[in-house]
């Protein structure tokens, strides 16, 4: 099986880890977002951090809040706020799902990951989540640390 080359332009900026253990994902979609220079700059240096950020659809347009892109040093006159709502990109028919997700059926939009895709574009993926209650998380660790065990003794004993 012949191995395909890593792109070199996909790199991935910020990754929310703690969303898949406090949050059932049940699907999840590509978003664009609205940056400034400083913040694109920022954002390749490594100063980024999605963790406490969430999604929402307000007056028909979708906004990330509450995430963090540390200040660009070298810029001096076009800076930014770190903690701006930013406004993500979707289609109509996507908006549409995601307003009737969150406001109907009460779910949350949760970003997962933000990176830049192989054309070099700053790319955000949103899970449409429900959050987990503490006995659902106790079962996903234990049903991980079996497929731990699971996998070590198979290893010993072959």
């Amino acid at each position: 099986m012949a191995q395909t080359k890593s792109d070199p332009n996909y790199k991935v900026i910020a990754e929310n880890r703690r969303a898949r253990y406090d949050y059932a994902i049940a699907d999840d979609l590509e978003c664009g977002i609205i940056l400034e220079g400083s913040e694109v700059k920022s954002a390749r240096v490594g100063g980024t951090n999605i963790a406490e950020s969430y999604a929402a659809v307000e007056d028909g347009e979708l906004w990330l809040v509450n995430s963090y892109i540390a200040p660009y040093e070298r810029a001096q006159t076009f800076k930014h706020l770190e903690r701006r709502r930013r406004k993500l990109l979707v289609s109509r028919k996507q908006m549409s799902n995601l307003w009737n997700a969150t406001q109907r059926k009460g779910m949350t939009l949760v970003p997962l990951v933000m990176y830049f895709n192989h054309k070099g574009l700053v790319k955000i993926k949103i899970g449409i989540a429900k959050g987990k209650q503490n006995h659902d998380k106790r079962a996903t660790e234990a049903k991980r640390d079996w497929s731990r065990q699971k996998s070590r003794l198979m290893k010993d004993h072959s």
